[in-house]
């Protein structure tokens, strides 16, 4: 059974009231806070993603690291693009590669364009015979985050238990960090939240089919939400079936605003001003760091 830490409803533990930022035109962006451009069916289409964020008011993207190996690529786009972030990690999937340690990870994580530890967590859905290995990575994982003063991103797939239970055991909290991609109950959500963590949701929501999901979305408190596309996965509906891309995060703010019966500019708002909030190494738009939409 899933027990939440200490008293208090859902987002029990404190939060800092919703700043406001704006560029100096007045524009609102929207924020894609987890996707993986350095992955072959993006990498190759650089140029066109970058435009279409652009088109679609996308004024910033984090690119997340899954493997050492592969960590070069992830911190090249971000050292070319002011509008892209880092993390570095090694996802629970990825059995058959270099093993990460907490210095290593900091080593890492102390780059200036590096915002957060991740991607980490538990899969037990394609490694439900070996799991410890996961177990043990996850702890080096929060242990770096906690070192490094970064923030965590949290992958969890038939796992949640664990999960909830490693991050409290290693004092996850400390962190801080996200649910990414979040496809679990009411009761999980309001475990993380209980723990400080934010809530994530990816183009599923979008899916005619999330129904459970949709009803999580309507009760996550909005200081503490976030969108992503996990690209170059589970682009959401109108695209479904599509290779994912940041500019297509905009659908999943419109469907959250449609389920919580709130205005689309909140949302775009909330959730932009949150990711500022949880990856405070990125620098926001208010100081400038990101330019007016652009057409195309």
């Amino acid at each position: 059974m899933i027990s939440p830490p200490g008293a208090g409803g859902i987002g029990a533990a404190p939060v800092r009231p919703i700043p406001v930022f704006r560029h100096a035109n007045g524009y609102m962006m929207y924020v894609d806070s987890h996707c993986h451009l350095d992955f072959p069916d993006l990498a190759c289409r650089e140029d066109e993603i970058l435009t279409t964020m652009a088109a679609n008011r996308v004024g910033a993207a984090l690119c997340v690291g899954v493997k050492l190996e592969d960590f070069p690529r992830v911190l090249g786009l971000a050292e070319r693009h002011p509008r892209l972030w880092a993390s570095v990690g090694v996802h629970p999937d990825n059995a058959d590669c270099e093993e990460p340690t907490v210095e290593r990870l900091c080593e890492l994580a102390a780059h200036p364009r590096v915002v957060a530890i991740g991607e980490t967590g538990l899969d037990y859905h394609w490694h439900q015979d070996a799991p410890e290995w996961q177990r043990a990575r996850f702890r080096t994982h929060i242990r770096a985050a906690r070192a490094a003063a970064k923030p965590l991103i949290i992958h969890t797939r038939s796992a949640a238990e664990d999960t909830l239970r490693l991050m409290r055991e290693e004092h996850a909290a400390e962190a801080g960090g996200v649910m990414h991609c979040f496809t679990e109950s009411r009761e999980v959500a309001e475990v993380a939240l209980a723990l400080g963590f934010y809530i994530s949701f990816s183009g599923i929501v979008t899916f005619r089919n999330a129904r459970e999901l949709k009803e999580v979305a309507k009760i996550v408190p909005l200081e503490r939400l976030l969108i992503e596309t996990d690209a170059p996965y589970l682009a959401p509906v109108p695209h479904r079936g599509k290779t994912n891309e940041p500019g297509w995060v905009v659908h999943v703010a419109e469907e959250l605003a449609r389920l919580r019966g709130e205005p689309l500019e909140r949302i775009e708002q909330a959730t932009t001003d949150n990711f500022y909030r949880l990856f405070r190494h990125a620098q926001g738009p208010h100081s400038g760091s990101a330019s007016a939409p652009q057409g195309t």
